[in-house]
């Protein structure tokens, strides 16, 4: 397994179908439905591997080799990832290569977990600060992908990924963590995560993604009043699956519960990920939709992934995907989660803290492990937030994130908001910061917010924090 895989990676990726068409993407969205609907099928039709490149196999074999390994296997797997992540850092990133250095860390004599520790821990402010240098110079620039997130903590952070690796792998792990409840490839899903339908607040709520079959669905106008067109269009679609952010699904459920109705669309489950959700909004969402409740946790810089299995509700971490640590306990017992990632060359990250807290599971208080690997029982952080209009909905800030440059160059972002319908957009910029950028970045807010919202712009020399001392995207005084 291991040698396949190694090969395969050494190889640099050929671009998927799906990366090479991505360009005409725009072109899609504008033809009229007819022929959206016709070029989807047909695309639809084509095998998933040759859709997604040939990467796609080696990562969907990974995720069925590692369920039955014993932990001395799975350590001696991640070993030769490490290995030969850290190595290929240190020869071709110029950020750990002087880092190494001054350190006097050598990936070479890395044998054990207690010799990683001895590597230094990447900071978010690293991305912000010294990104182009922990890019590695061996990849190509048509192999890496841009991306931005403001993550859980409101701190913009610009990252890359591996052109032709990273979208493969996350499809094919992120299967086999919902086969745990029942999904398989081609499954119709109904799709509520932030996908803009139309930024008016009285516009359209549902589009059809034809290449996936998938009804996709807004997350901007979740108000009383329109909660019925949700679950018409629901029932009209007939999905296998609801995948959608926790606060999504829990204003579904607490408005079918509020007006004395039961949901009438059978599905398998519903995936939730992205947001924090208890355990008992999820006993809350088992008792209205009737059916599995799933949750996973990842992040978009894609260095670490868990999910529940297939009967426990503990978070198991995927040991093929990336490796985990967890920082020292808390006053609450929450440790940070920091993890090394496996197979983005172009940017690896190395100890990467990310900033979530999670409470590691204890065997003698939470019964017999299902999988062999670290786990979490909470998920803290990724809290559901949300910014109200004036028209009271509610725009959870999970899917007002950006995946864009467009917060580039600031250390901190925040909104404050203290009556509906008017926020106010804090942020803190760095030195390389233009105001110029400010018109940009004012339009991009109010394509996510809609037309029933004012936005104030303010620039702050430090934005408020949790108890914590972390970041947050909101503070909001609407109680």
């Amino acid at each position: 397994m291991d040698r396949r895989y190694r090969k395969a990676n050494q190889e640099f990726c050929r671009v998927s179908l799906e990366d090479s068409l991505y360009p005409l993407l725009g072109v899609y969205e504008k033809l009229p439905l007819p022929l959206k609907r016709g070029a989807g099928r047909l695309y639809r039709m084509l095998p998933q591997g040759f859709r997604l490149g040939r990467h796609y196999a080696d990562f969907v074999a990974l995720t069925e080799s590692g369920n039955c390994g014993t932990p001395e296997e799975l350590w001696d797997h991640q070993l030769i990832e490490l290995r030969r992540v850290l190595q290929h850092a240190g020869l071709s990133c110029p950020f750990y290569k002087k880092r190494f250095e001054t350190s006097g860390f050598d990936p070479k004599r890395l044998d054990s977990p207690e010799d990683l520790r001895r590597c230094p821990l990447l900071e978010k402010q690293d991305l912000v600060g010294f990104r182009e240098d922990l890019v590695s110079t061996r990849i190509p620039t048509s192999q890496r992908l841009y991306m931005t997130t403001g993550g859980s903590t409101g701190v913009p952070v610009g990252f890359y990924l591996h052109h032709g690796i990273s979208r493969p792998k996350e499809q094919a792990f992120l299967e086999a963590l919902w086969g745990r409840a029942g999904y398989t490839p081609g499954a119709r899903l109904v799709v509520i995560r932030g996908h803009v339908v139309n930024p008016r607040s009285q516009g359209r709520i549902a589009s059809y993604d034809a290449t996936r079959d998938w009804l996709m669905l807004s997350s901007y106008h979740l108000t009383e009043n329109r909660l019925p067109e949700y679950l018409d269009e629901i029932e009209r679609f007939r999905p296998d699956f609801l995948h959608a952010y926790p606060s999504a699904a829990l204003q579904l459920a607490e408005y079918l519960e509020r007006s004395g109705q039961c949901w009438r669309t059978p599905i398998k489950a519903i995936l939730c990920g992205s947001e924090r959700l208890t355990i008992p909004q999820k006993r809350l969402l088992e008792r209205v939709f009737r059916c599995r409740i799933y949750r996973w946790y990842g992040h978009s810089e894609r260095v670490v992934l868990a999910g529940e299995g297939r009967i426990s509700e503990s978070f198991y971490f995927w040991p093929q995907y990336g490796y985990v640590e967890f920082g020292p306990p808390d006053k609450e017992g929450l440790r940070e989660v920091i993890g090394t990632s496996f197979h983005n060359l172009a940017m690896p990250l190395i100890r990467y803290r990310t900033g979530d807290y999670v409470r590691v599971a204890d065997p003698g208080l939470d019964g017999p492990a299902e999988f062999p690997w670290p786990a979490a029982t909470e998920i803290a952080g990724r809290e559901q937030e949300f910014l109200v209009s004036a028209a009271g909905r509610k725009i959870s800030l999970t899917a007002f994130n950006m995946h864009d440059a467009i917060f580039d160059h600031l250390y901190a972002v925040q909104f404050f908001q203290e009556q509906p319908g008017v926020a106010e957009f804090r942020y803190v910029p760095s030195p390389a910061f233009h105001k110029s950028r400010l018109v940009s970045i004012e339009a991009g807010i109010r394509r996510k917010l809609g037309d029933d919202f004012k936005i104030a712009l303010r620039e702050v020399g430090e934005t408020e924090k949790t108890a914590r001392g972390k970041h947050r995207w909101l503070v909001s005084r609407l109680g």
